[in-house]
């Protein structure tokens, strides 16, 4: 989902210096990469190779051995983790690649509550034969908990169905917003029963958005919800 593309991600990786260096000194320099950072894409990457601004939200260390680093980073989309140990092993002086590399997090979905095929098969089995929904709903997860880290626009029933539609956003159809929002953002547009319609990108500020009278206040991006699960209280020019 294009939501996720933007929303922060958690790595655990191995690190390899070149050579030896003191552990005190590893966990000092890496400390300083936390915070605003300024990276270039390294060569193989599928983006521009031209120097970008990330943040990264705790670089924590986990386990030094000998000349491999263990550590956790939580950082901005767009952050390259083999990037940064190259970066560290700029700083030490003795150079440095990553070994491995494995995501634990991405925007609301971590690690620990993942599900395997063998989780899905048994759930869909128990549902089927005995009507257990249990073990279903707590593997196979609503399209909203994607969503739980964009700011959100709640509109109003009579406006769902045309924004299911691909019409954009008006003034008149909001009932309320999140803060947060800012114009060129990504935001989720949600009926007032917390369902997904779409995903938007914002036009104005939160503040904006709760003063204004008329006007588009978001443009529709993708539409989420089908057409005609909320009724048609729109009409077409003609």
């Amino acid at each position: 989902m294009t939501a996720l593309l933007t929303a922060g991600k958690e790595y655990v990786a191995v690190m390899r210096l070149h050579e030896p260096v003191d552990e005190e000194r590893v966990r000092e320099v890496m400390a300083e990469f936390v915070g605003t950072i300024y990276q270039r894409p390294p060569l193989r990457s599928s983006v521009k190779r031209r120097v970008r601004k990330r943040r990264i939200y705790y670089l924590d260390v986990l386990e030094v051995d000998g000349q491999d680093v263990l550590f956790r980073v939580g950082c901005e989309a767009g952050v390259y983790v083999r990037k940064i140990c190259f970066d560290v092993g700029e700083v030490l002086g003795c150079g440095a690649h990553m070994r491995e590399l494995r995501r634990t997090r991405a925007g609301p979905f971590v690690e620990d509550e993942c599900a395997t095929m063998h989780d899905l098969v048994e759930a869909v089995m128990a549902w089927r034969e005995d009507g257990d929904e249990r073990l279903i709903r707590n593997v196979v997860k609503p399209m909203e908990k994607a969503l739980d880290h964009l700011p959100k626009i709640y509109i109003r029933d009579s406006a769902v169905d045309a924004v299911c539609h691909g019409a954009h956003l008006a003034a008149p159809g909001v009932l309320s917003v999140e803060t947060g929002i800012t114009p060129g953002g990504l935001v989720a547009v949600m009926t007032q029963k917390g369902e997904a319609v779409a995903l938007a990108k914002a036009l104005m500020t939160s503040e904006q958005i709760v003063e204004a009278q008329h006007g588009l206040v978001a443009k529709t991006e993708r539409v989420l919800m089908p057409r005609g699960v909320y009724p048609r209280m729109w009409r077409t020019r003609g």
